[in-house]
């Protein structure tokens, strides 16, 4: 594979159209798939071809999906299984959060079509997207990945190869479950501090000097929590989907997490709307 070659993008969003984005950037023809006419506008202004169907897509060398759930990642694959029995091998990218079970059935199907198939889902944001420099976790042979990396490489600034087909997933619902926690136990903390008597903002800054801090604390937390901007760019429902998955991963492996159970609980509860951004689970203000 070569820069000259031509990458699909399957799903335009915040996510999708930076990486549309980021590919045209690294010199690759990039053909992109969208529901809607305002997406795909969007990504013509970023030097994206706009693809009429997922056919055209599927005539591309190297095929990037980002989108919203595993039934819509094997619902592309049905409607396009008759393109791939038909055409040489392409190897898919899933950067979508995804389920292992599905992502490995997937792979397995498409392997017996002579196609490659890797859960890469991503951290980084829509930011990380628009720059190139998201963080991709892999999962997939390793055949798989030698064949996919320059485009991997034009996507992310760090790409982890964590194990076979679905490790990838596996990695990225344990990064957000993680995510997700720690959002509400800052929130908490600082909550705390205020009714102690001491502005939140003060401890935040001996948090984020001291093994308190992670990443929410030292980048979402001042970015969009402290000013009350709450528009990071990540839905409430899509981090209630990750909790969601992560619960049910564990109860699927027989993995006992009390504090998962208790996160989830309180996830499912969030007084928000689904299309709220999911840093206002961090608002320590809140009644």
């Amino acid at each position: 594979m070569t820069e000259t070659s031509t990458v699909g993008i399957v799903g335009l969003g915040a996510m999708g159209l930076g990486m549309a984005a980021s590919a045209v950037r690294a010199g690759f023809r990039t053909l992109g798939f969208d529901l809607s006419p305002e997406r795909l506008a969007q990504a013509r202004a970023e030097g994206v071809e706009p693809a009429g169907d997922l056919a055209q897509v599927f005539a591309a060398d190297r095929v990037v999906f980002s989108l919203p759930t595993a039934r819509d990642v094997a619902g592309v694959i049905d409607q396009v299984s008759g393109v791939l029995e038909g055409r040489s091998r392409v190897v898919v990218i899933d950067t979508s959060t995804s389920e292992p079970a599905v992502t490995r059935a997937l792979a397995a199907r498409l392997a017996a079509m002579g196609h490659g198939f890797l859960d890469a889902p991503v951290s980084g944001g829509p930011a990380g997207a628009a720059k190139g420099a998201l963080t991709m976790m892999i999962g997939g042979s390793a055949a798989d990945l030698a064949d996919a990396r320059p485009v991997i490489e034009a996507l992310s600034a760090r790409a982890i190869h964590v194990g076979d087909s679905g490790a990838g997933n596996v990695a990225k619902l344990v990064n957000n479950l993680l995510c997700a926690a720690h959002m509400l136990t800052t929130a908490e903390g600082l909550r705390l501090a205020e009714a102690a008597g001491i502005p939140a903002q003060s401890v935040l800054e001996v948090l984020n000097a001291a093994s308190g801090r992670t990443m929410l604390s030292e980048v979402h937390f001042p970015a969009w929590v402290m000013n009350g901007a709450f528009n990071s760019g990540f839905t409430m429902a899509l981090m209630q989907k990750d909790v969601r998955l992560a619960r049910q991963l564990a109860e699927e492996c027989g993995a006992r997490l009390p504090l998962t159970e208790k996160a989830a609980q309180l996830w499912a509860d969030a007084p928000y709307a689904g299309d709220d951004d999911f840093t206002r689970m961090g608002d320590f203000r809140a009644k």
